[in-house]
């Protein structure tokens, strides 16, 4: 009997992480319409913390639930978080992934037949980095005449040869060293023949036009590579 519910108990886990997951993907993706302003910056560190300050009931959770870019950053602070511990990085995701799957029960009621509206206008661009040079830190890598658009963009990137799966974090900066973020999102990667590719939604809308850099980070790597950018 134990047996059986401890099977049923794991079965409910991966279920719930599953919906977590594909609903993630949606709002990533643009696919949801959020209610309301998006929250401040101290209430989205709080709900990546899991502050017993933030009630469910809350609306702004609820938007935080269905909009792109209070779901980037709010994993982007997930991703901070552990890389200021690795040692209690279990922990933060576990609480985290908590936050995630309780947020989502929220607004799923809200967000699952809600249609898209035209309001906003979302572009897609890729970026094909295949043949371009991996160079960490400081030193550019070798990509030729990439542009992108102010505006909301759904962007997929074809990441260097032999680049490892998982999760990035990708990030639009002013310079080389990860200073003065413009935007960023989190996603996992896809397969696609031989090559991997994430796909992220980044919120240039507000950047004016000129040089800046775009980054891919490994969640375990910790490595940023970094690439030149033209916003028009």
């Amino acid at each position: 009997m134990r047996l059986s519910w401890r099977r049923s108990s794991d079965a409910e886990d991966r279920f719930e992480q599953w919906i977590a997951q594909q609903h993630q993907r949606r709002v990533l993706a643009g696919e949801t319409t959020p209610s309301g302003p998006c929250p401040d910056e101290k209430f989205l560190r709080d709900l990546a913390r899991r502050s017993s300050n933030i009630s469910l009931s809350d609306p702004r959770v609820d938007h935080a639930a269905t909009c792109p870019t209070c779901m980037s950053r709010l994993l982007a602070l997930r991703q901070e978080q552990r890389s200021r511990g690795r040692r209690v990085t279990i922990a933060a995701v576990a609480a985290s992934c908590a936050i995630l799957v309780a947020a989502v029960l929220v607004g799923m009621y809200t967000s699952r037949h809600t249609p898209t509206t035209g309001n906003a206008i979302v572009v897609s661009q890729t970026v094909d980095l295949w043949d371009a040079g991996t160079v960490r830190g400081e030193q550019p890598g070798q990509l030729q005449a990439v542009s992108l658009p102010a505006a909301h963009i759904n962007l997929t990137i074809v990441l260097p040869r032999h680049s490892a799966p998982g999760q990035y974090l990708v990030a639009i900066t002013r310079d080389q060293s990860g200073n003065g973020l413009i935007a960023e999102g989190l996603a996992p990667t896809s397969r696609m023949g031989d090559k991997e590719e994430i796909t992220a939604s980044i919120d240039l809308s507000k950047a004016q036009a000129g040089q800046y850099f775009l980054s891919t980070t490994h969640e375990q790597d910790q490595a940023a590579y970094y690439y030149p950018l033209q916003i028009k």
